[in-house]
């Protein structure tokens, strides 16, 4: 097996983007599904991505594959926010309890809450900072910036924010706040923040009126 056949362009396993395209088409096959045929069949194709990820995952395929019925509807990529927030040159960073890694304070999107109002929500939860949103800096595919950060395909939205006060506060879900030089910075979490998009942030501060990066 040549390496073309191993793995995306992305670097990701291959298998791992059949499973996921698999289970997308199950889902949307399964929410317009007119008869019990269809529902089988799509339902089976569902078991086969859980089996997929199953054997070179330690997850147990029937676990998997309750997961994936718990998304129901038209699959589209999840949403995932993050806050740039920079003082004084520097970039603020939390430290995933997770991992012990690092990332810009962000998490996945709330239903009926708007992008901006979640991102300072997610920022002031993560670092116990306050700010106020002012550009996007990006929209960035998440899947295809380092490893993938979960089954599901996302897309990654980057705010830069302005800080307006607070005391740097470790929540529930992160061990440390502080801000990095981003010439110096420490171990990033990359499925959450890489350094591509952290780049894109050292961009944005050089150039004020440069566009937003999207993929």
């Amino acid at each position: 097996m040549d390496k073309k056949s191993r793995n995306t362009t992305s670097g990701e396993p291959r298998w791992l983007s059949w499973a996921r395209e698999l289970q997308a088409l199950a889902q949307t096959g399964l929410t317009y599904a007119t008869g019990q045929y269809d529902v089988e069949r799509y339902r089976r194709m569902m078991e086969i991505a859980a089996e997929m990820l199953g054997t070179h995952t330690e997850e147990p395929s029937s676990g998997i594959a309750e997961a994936f019925l718990r998304e129901p509807g038209y699959a589209t990529p999840k949403v995932d926010v993050r806050g740039a927030v920079v003082k004084d040159g520097r970039v603020l960073l939390v430290q995933e309890r997770s991992d012990g890694k690092w990332c810009m304070p962000g998490g996945w999107a709330d239903v009926d809450e708007a992008p901006s109002a979640m991102v300072v929500r997610e920022v002031k939860e993560e670092s116990g900072l306050n700010v106020v949103p002012r550009k996007v800096i990006g929209v960035f595919d998440a899947n295809r910036s380092g490893r993938p950060r979960n089954f599901f395909h996302a897309y990654k939205v980057v705010f830069f924010c302005t800080l307006l006060g607070g005391e740097p506060t470790p929540s529930d879900e992160t061990t440390a706040v502080d801000f990095f030089d981003f010439d110096k910075l420490p171990e990033l979490s990359e499925q959450r923040t890489h350094a591509r998009h952290l780049a894109e942030v050292r961009a944005h501060l050089a150039d004020p009126m440069r566009a937003a990066a999207f993929d």
